[in-house]
């Protein structure tokens, strides 16, 4: 019988075949597969209910859970190239928002400021003269799209944020992106049309362009997009150039700029270690010696000059066409306020000079590349030609300070927990129907966790900004484009220059080899939490107790001491993040990594 059954002939059926049913005999075994296929679809919808309900109830132990990741330094120095400052014998200082701290104050100067001229000289209607600044509303790092007139905030990849797209002070639906712009991804080599708005000023011009907008739609005018920017960007100009904004500023010092104390003892720390220092501005000198001096007054002597600190001051550079141009330097004559005619060869002491170029800069100095860091606080012009130039770069990112803050908070952090549970648990659901078939119970568990999901993200973006959220994060925790611009031109980045007083002069400043994209992100998993609520896979696991540290081998784990480890809950810890973790036998090399252990 064996040989007669083998000597018969084999046919062998297609995955599609079995699944459709071969023959008329076969097409009752392709309805039972689907049924089956259908009832263990849901089947994995109904856990994935259950799983949700049972989340849900042990959100109250997430703050626990959350006590094991750590928290970020507000203060800190965040690094994005690896650094050594042992190597770094030259510092170059921007003055605006990166020496000089000025006030919330300022963005309602320049605003009101840039409204009047806009209404004075380019004729715009009396009644926008009754705009005021909203601080509440702009954020750095938007785009503004001169051809539709939108204002949006982009993503680490280029797709507009769903709630980040404005159209004056309207805030544009899902459906209302689509219908402008066929699809929320713009992709990079599309950016062309968009205007990025990135230094600290741009919070007035941004504020300035969505009112200005916001007046035609209300009026029910025609007017281009393109025209509104290019007149609000003048005015903002204008008042800069003119000088009006400076004024301002000087006459009420108090008002407008912060004092810091703790500058000049960075900028002494410095001196003392026998740094060269160099002072690299766009603006006029009489506007920063009356700020440079409000600003250290309390802290120099009475025979102290601020311009001892600095081996050369240039002041009306044109950044960033600096780096980029041939144009000479001038020599500044402060008591006459006139520039001299004879050719810069050398920079003297306590003289300062207006104009000039980078080529000419380095011709003069003789200082090296690689051995020069300079701190500035626009990502063009200020960033992007001394990155290109061989310079390093430090970012002066004020907002810095306050949204780590944010992020350390409880509130916050139990919110973003909650987050991780919600979209993983939509993957899962995601995953039960590949092949396009959505029942009601889908439907049902898709609304329950989508609506759950879109209260987290608005609770962690108002607690950053109202209308935009958080500066470097997404509504859904993801990096920004202006994350990405930082990555892009930014050695370091920190919310001052001073926070280098905290590191050693000589400190070696190491990327985190567990980020995603920028090191002040805390990366917590969401099986962490979920494992810490104590809901993974219908058991209950203990909470990690303690880590150790733990040598990976091609063979083995190795360890100081004799720990049980739960292979269950595979999570390894670099720093600042968690990531799963799969042994590879093929690794020849050896990794020292901080292992989560789960004892019983």
């Amino acid at each position: 019988m064996s040989r007669l059954l083998s000597s018969l002939p084999r046919k062998t059926l297609s995955s599609t075949q079995l699944r459709s049913g071969v023959g008329s005999s076969s097409r009752a075994y392709g309805l039972i597969a689907r049924s089956v296929q259908a009832s263990d679809i849901q089947d994995d919808i109904a856990k994935i209910r259950r799983d949700f309900l049972a989340v849900k109830e042990n959100f109250v132990r997430i703050p626990d859970a959350l006590k094991g990741i750590p928290k970020m330094n507000p203060l800190g120095i965040y690094v994005n190239k690896n650094l050594r400052l042992d190597n770094i014998q030259v510092y170059g200082f921007d003055y605006d928002y990166t020496l000089a701290h000025y006030s919330p104050n300022l963005q309602t100067l320049i605003y009101d400021l840039a409204k009047e001229y806009m209404v004075n000289e380019f004729k715009y209607p009396q009644s926008c003269l009754e705009f005021k600044y909203d601080p509440t509303f702009p954020i750095r790092g938007l785009y503004y799209d001169k051809l539709k007139g939108c204002l949006l905030k982009l993503d680490f990849f280029g797709s507009i944020e769903p709630d980040g797209c404005y159209f004056g002070r309207h805030k544009l639906s899902r459906n209302e992106i689509v219908e402008i712009y066929g699809t929320r991804h713009i992709g990079r080599d599309q950016l062309w049309g968009l205007v990025g708005l990135m230094d600290f000023f741009c919070f007035s011009e941004a504020c300035l362009i969505a009112d200005m907008v916001q007046h035609f739609v209300d009026a029910k005018l025609d007017f281009d997009a393109s025209y509104i920017y290019e007149d609000v960007n003048y005015a903002i100009q204008h008042v800069h150039q003119s000088g009006l904004v400076h004024k301002g500023i000087l006459s009420d010092p108090d008002r407008y700029i912060v004092k810091n104390g703790q500058l000049l003892h960075f900028l002494k720390m410095l001196k003392e270690k026998g740094k060269n220092l160099f002072l690299l501005t766009n603006s006029p000198y009489n506007f920063v010696d009356g700020g440079m001096r409000f600003m250290l007054e309390d802290s120099l002597g009475q025979r102290e000059s601020w311009r001892e600190l600095f081996d050369v001051v240039i002041a009306k550079a044109n950044k960033p066409n600096f780096y980029t141009s041939e144009h000479p330097f001038r020599c500044y004559d402060v008591e006459k306020d006139t520039l001299a005619y004879s050719k810069v060869d050398a920079f003297l002491p306590n003289k300062i000079y207006y104009h000039g170029c980078l080529k000419s800069f380095l011709n003069v100095t003789k200082w090296k590349g690689p051995e020069v860091m300079y701190f500035g606080d626009h990502l063009f012009s200020d960033l992007r030609g001394p990155s290109k130039a061989g310079w390093r770069t430090a970012a002066i990112i004020q907002e810095l300070e306050s949204e780590i803050q944010i992020q350390n908070e409880d509130s916050y952090r139990f919110e973003q927990a909650k987050f991780h549970a919600i979209q993983e648990l939509l993957g899962k659901l995601h995953a039960t129907v590949s092949n396009g078939e959505r029942s009601e119970e889908y439907d049902s568990l898709y609304e329950l966790l989508n609506d759950e999901r879109q209260k987290v993200r608005c609770t962690m973006k108002k607690m950053f900004n109202r209308s935009f959220g958080a500066t470097f994060l997404t509504d859904t925790g993801q990096e920004s484009a202006f994350a990405y611009n930082i990555h892009q031109y930014a050695d370091v980045y920190t919310s001052k220059p001073e926070n280098f007083l905290f590191y050693p002069s000589e400190a070696w400043l190491h990327v985190p080899f567990d980020i995603k994209i920028m090191p002040h992100h805390v990366k917590g998993s969401f099986k962490l939490v979920q494992d810490s609520i104590g809901h993974v896979k219908g058991k209950c696991v203990h909470q990690p107790r303690k880590m150790e540290t733990y040598l990976y081998t091609e063979e083995r784990f190795e360890s100081s001491k004799n720990l049980k480890f739960c292979w269950k809950s595979r999570f390894i810890h670099f720093g600042i993040g968690f990531r799963s973790l799969y042994p590879n036998r093929n690794c020849s090399r050896v990794f020292q990594f901080r292992i989560l252990k789960f004892t019983n």
